[in-house]
């Protein structure tokens, strides 16, 4: 592949971190139905109108959404991104890919949003299939923990737009991180942990801890990881 059209990090300068409480004004649909995927993936349009099946909520500079992208190739994919510069990037990286690789990539975009608030106008009830949460900010202060992007209300919201049967991942080089977002998925009634034998033979497992730049730079550190995989399970209201 070739990397002479493809978009270089140091030109998209974005601070590491963002408040996820504060207002950020960039455009937000009113309901899923108002929002405009043909942009996104002009390749899988005009009919049948396809949904997207995967999220990335805090996408970073999308790995995972490439290391995804050949592996599914008919499945669509959305990173959501609260950065501005992050986001133009991942934006203009997609783009390189499907212009320097024609016929792949067409199934990944990216969408500046906050996924906090957000997730609800951008999904229907049960459309998404896999929900991705990697290494996410984990605002260590106790005052701030309100900012963690899992946490057993805002998992009432992931519930809501993922189907019966649908996996979350979660996985952090912070211990205590791991701990509090294992220990929400497990006090949440909609969801039960993924047993060994299953993520053993999941392909998806292993791009946890090397698709992403977050990834790679602890394995290079040698350090460790912690994850947390969850199925939704079914209720009454299913």
């Amino acid at each position: 592949m070739s990397s002479a059209r493809l978009p270089r990090k140091r030109f998209y300068r974005a601070r590491a971190h963002s408040n996820p409480l504060s207002d950020s004004h960039f455009p937000v649909p009113i309901c899923p139905s108002e929002v405009d995927y043909s942009s996104h993936y002009p390749h899988f349009f005009p009919t049948p109108k396809p949904k997207v099946r995967f999220a990335d909520v805090g996408c970073g500079f999308g790995g995972m959404l490439v290391s995804l992208s050949p592996l599914f190739p008919d499945t669509l994919m959305i990173g959501m991104e609260l950065r501005d510069k992050v986001t133009e990037y991942v934006k203009d990286r997609i783009e390189g890919l499907r212009a320097t690789n024609p016929g792949q990539y067409n199934n990944i975009s990216v969408v500046r949003t906050n996924s906090m608030k957000y997730i609800p106008n951008y999904f229907e009830k049960g459309q998404l299939s896999k929900m991705f949460f990697l290494f996410p900010d984990p605002h260590f202060k106790e005052k701030n923990h309100r900012r963690r992007v899992v946490s057993v209300q805002l998992l009432d919201e992931y519930a809501y737009v993922m189907e019966v049967g649908g996996i979350i991942y979660t996985v952090t080089d912070v211990e205590e991180l791991g701990d509090w977002m294992k220990s929400c998925l497990e006090k949440h009634p909609l969801f039960e942990a993924v047993g060994e034998e299953e993520i053993k033979k999941d392909p998806v497992v292993k791009l946890l801890t090397s698709a992403t730049e977050e990834g790679q730079k602890v394995a290079r550190n040698e350090g460790q990881t912690f994850m947390a995989i969850y199925r939704r399970v079914t209720s009454k209201e299913d």
